[in-house]
């Protein structure tokens, strides 16, 4: 613990940092039209690279939309108005960022109603990466939100700010929403803003512990008044235990299907082991099984399959089997002597 409190020592918001701080967080003055400005012309630009980098399943363009994107600005943002208790900052902030979100969803519709080419909710990584967010992404969110509080408060490590943009994800879920939402994939649009809004709440929970850990409230000249930032805080904590229930229940969804995916593929192997076919593809979703297998001449009975899952697994799963067909052929065609 000696060394943590030496760390926030060292780090601790003083008088003298607050208006270089405000300056980077909150566009007003003269400056907040070309601030507004540039802001929305880096997140249009982000939103349509984004949006064609999943259409395309291109990680590399995903994380160049990622480093570009603007948006987590205005959310630290809201979150250091509120350690600041300064409600009117923190209601403008949030509302450049809805208004963002709005956008970002908007023109990813459009181009994903535009987009010639068929687009494959099954297999698409970039799509399927999102849809189904988990605890593991509220973890990574909430670290990401601390290192993008510290690397907004100190200028010495504001170069790692591209690195945070890249680990927590806030305009490709939203790409994928707009892209889900032109197709009639109302499953998949809400789970990838699901992925946004618990990376939202994470940045402002994080964030905001952050700054005060840093003592960003006592540093501030602002009027605190400790009963509305003390409601602020239960209420971005609230959201986020709110957040954690889908995700938890995805969770266990997800470890689930693994279970039963691993221990089946064993199984099949098993099954298949003493025939001339070779298992292919086997996926798990909600006691469902999709097994693709192939060879020549009569597969062994699925029957065999289905008893053994029944010895493994206490409750009825479904197994549907796909068989392709195989021939060996060789050229030139070798003469017998």
């Amino acid at each position: 613990m000696g060394i943590v409190s030496k760390i926030i020592d060292d780090n601790k918001f003083a008088p003298e940092d607050i208006p270089k701080l405000e300056g980077k967080l909150f566009w007003e003055g003269p400056k907040r039209r070309i601030n507004l400005e540039r802001f929305a012309m880096l997140l249009l630009l982000s939103t349509i690279i984004a949006t064609y980098g999943v259409l395309k399943d291109s990680t590399a363009t995903v994380i160049g939309a990622m480093i570009i994107a603007p948006l987590m600005v205005p959310i630290v943002a809201t979150a250091a108005a509120l350690v600041m208790g300064d409600l009117n900052r923190a209601s403008k902030a949030l509302l450049v960022v809805v208004i963002g979100v709005i956008g970002v969803i908007f023109v990813a519709f459009v181009c994903g109603a535009i987009h010639p080419i068929f687009i494959s909710f099954a297999t698409n990584s970039q799509i399927t990466g999102r849809v189904s967010p988990s605890l593991g992404d509220l973890i990574v969110a909430l670290a990401s939100g601390i290192a993008g509080a510290f690397a907004v408060s100190r200028d010495d490590v504001a170069d790692s700010l591209p690195g945070v943009a890249i680990s927590i994800s806030l305009v490709p879920p939203l790409a994928v929403s707009g892209i889900s939402l032109s197709h009639g994939e109302f499953l998949a649009a809400s789970g990838s803003l699901l992925l946004f809004i618990t990376n939202f709440f994470s940045i402002l929970l994080a964030g905001g512990l952050t700054f005060m850990i840093l003592g960003l409230s006592l540093a501030s000249t602002q009027d605190l008044t400790r009963s509305i930032r003390r409601k602020a805080f239960i209420t971005i904590i609230i959201g986020t235990l709110l957040v954690a229930i889908p995700l938890s229940l995805s969770s266990l969804r997800v470890a689930r299907d693994s279970h039963l995916e691993y221990q089946a593929q064993k199984i099949a192997r098993r099954w298949l082991e003493q025939s001339d076919f070779d298992l292919i593809k086997l996926e798990a979703h909600a006691d469902r099984l999709k097994m693709v297998i192939t060879g020549s001449g009569t597969p062994p009975p699925l029957s065999d399959f289905s008893e053994s899952l029944d010895d493994e697994f206490d409750r009825d799963i479904t197994t549907q089997l796909k068989v392709i067909s195989s021939q060996i052929k060789m050229y030139p065609t070798q003469r017998s002597e």
